[in-house]
């Protein structure tokens, strides 16, 4: 499988199929057990650990259907928090994360908790703090999962707009078929293969 800069893929295949353990494998949280894995012409099997934190950081943007959204932190503090953990100066890191805020449209929620805010707006800040430190390819498993149909349908226009506007590569991993219109290319995954 190979998957172009700037691409829009959207993976489909039942529970079980293999598409978050590949998500898994793509963001080198995972490693292979044979086979080659290269992201942005980086080898993961050759990082250790501490390399591969270091890519994630660098390289990829998740979003996850949980959202994973710290509690105590506000929506401007969850934002930052992936630059901050990077070792950007804090000034410099909400000053970034206040712009993402302007972008995902949460200007009215900054200073509000997950608690406080709609699924909708917690899966958006989700999106915008995957965007921190600007990566090349966003990885989204089940973005839409805990939404009502037009919330995600909203959150995928969103990502569409990051993938066509910013240039971001989007992998999205999802039952759904709401995304297939605005993918570049679909795969199907059946026990771990591409069918």
């Amino acid at each position: 499988m190979q998957v172009e800069e700037g691409e829009f893929l959207v993976l489909k295949g039942k529970s079980g199929s293999g598409k978050s353990t590949l998500l898994s494998l793509i963001a080198g949280l995972d490693r292979p057990t044979s086979g080659t894995l290269k992201v942005s012409n980086i080898n993961l099997q050759q990082l250790n650990p501490a390399q591969l934190a270091r890519f994630r950081q660098q390289h990829i943007g998740m979003v996850f259907q949980s959202f994973n959204l710290l509690p105590t932190l506000s929506v401007l503090e969850n934002i930052a928090l992936p630059a901050l953990l990077a070792g950007v100066e804090t000034e410099i890191a909400y000053k970034k994360a206040k712009e993402l805020i302007e972008l995902a449209q949460l200007d009215s929620r900054a200073d509000h908790h997950p608690s406080e805010i709609s699924g909708g707006e917690m899966q958006r800040t989700a999106i915008a703090r995957a965007l921190m430190n600007d990566p090349a390819l966003i990885i989204a498993d089940e973005p839409t999962g805990n939404l009502d149909s037009k919330t995600g349908d909203r959150i995928l226009h969103f990502i569409k707009d990051l993938n066509r506007n910013l240039r971001r590569t989007v992998i999205i991993a999802t039952h759904s078929t709401d995304a297939d219109a605005m993918a570049h290319r679909i795969l199907c995954l059946e026990d771990g293969h591409i069918t």
